[in-house]
């Protein structure tokens, strides 16, 4: 037991004895500008871990293409939302056709329409959801459904919505998902024919839950001409032919995972900790070693 006793007492001496026992002087001596310089770390470290929280806490949206049919559970079909005034053609003469290339061919579609009338009677707003095939082809707002023919139809018109699937709101996706939305052909020759060719991509939306939801955006070009009937007739019509485009857009909600959130808060306290001493250590040997200048001068 002494011997044990005497060993110890003879390894603390030593120790003590040691250089590295000592810290340094840069570090055990408060000054103004260690304080200074510890005040500023920590409103930067607040800053960067509040900008970092914020970044955790928001979700992004990551976007990628790839050539798929997205939506292989919709029975080959595309649900289609169409809002049209024709401030100048009576409700009994506005009917909506559709055709496409599997031989589809409807005259004067009703099913889940309405027709409202507008000034007095004279001009009509056709609002309707229906269905087409995800083929080429086309649906036209016309008269042809009409029982008699008018001599004179005006096809000036105002779009207020062309849609494609489902309704996608969301406010960081910037997507022409209504590109025909407003347009305004008031001012066009009333007896002209307007072409509104789209080119449709499909588009899937997923939120952080998996949930997946499925749109189509769509880019358009259009012409104004008179075409005539084989007796001669002007007959115009609002026509929509489309196609579908093989590439899919995909957005994908995603939110940075928690092991890298605390990974950089980590690496921002050690970081700037360090950087932090390096600088004391740097303005607290510089001020020492101009203390010693000044001494010499002055003795």
């Amino acid at each position: 037991m002494y011997k044990f006793t005497q060993r110890a007492t003879c390894f603390c001496k030593l120790t003590r004895s040691l250089p590295f026992s000592l810290l340094p002087k840069d570090l055990t001596q408060p000054t103004y500008t260690g304080a200074c310089i510890s005040i500023l770390c920590c409103v930067f470290m607040l800053f960067l871990f509040l900008s970092e929280l914020t970044g955790f806490i928001a979700t992004e949206i990551v976007n990628e293409l790839y050539v798929d049919d997205p939506d292989k559970n919709s029975g080959g079909k595309i649900d289609v939302s169409l809002n049209v005034s024709l401030p100048n053609l009576h409700c009994d003469l506005v009917g909506l056709d559709i055709q496409d290339e599997m031989g589809r061919h409807e005259v004067g579609l009703i099913d889940n329409s309405m027709k409202i009338p507008l000034n007095q009677g004279y001009g009509c707003r056709f609002e309707g959801e229906f269905t087409i095939n995800k083929v080429p082809g086309n649906f036209h707002v016309s008269t042809h459904s009409a029982t008699a023919q008018p001599q004179s139809p005006d096809m000036t018109h105002t779009i207020h919505k062309l849609a494609f699937g489902e309704k996608l709101q969301v406010l960081r996706v910037q997507g022409a998902f209504n590109a025909l939305g407003g347009a305004d052909r008031l001012g066009s020759n009333p007896l002209a024919s307007h072409d509104y060719i789209l080119k449709i991509v499909p588009t899937v939306y997923e939120d952080l839950s998996g949930r997946k939801r499925y749109s189509y955006q769509y880019t358009v070009a259009n012409k104004e001409y008179v075409a005539y009937s084989h007796t001669g007739r002007i007959i115009p019509a609002i026509w929509f032919r489309y196609d579908l485009s093989p590439i899919t857009v995909k957005y994908t909600e995603r939110r940075q995972p928690l092991y890298r959130f605390i990974t950089t808060i980590c690496a921002i306290i050690g970081g700037t900790f360090t950087v932090a001493g390096i600088i004391d250590s740097c303005i607290f040997t510089a001020s020492e070693a101009m203390k010693k200048v000044q001494i010499g001068k002055m003795s």
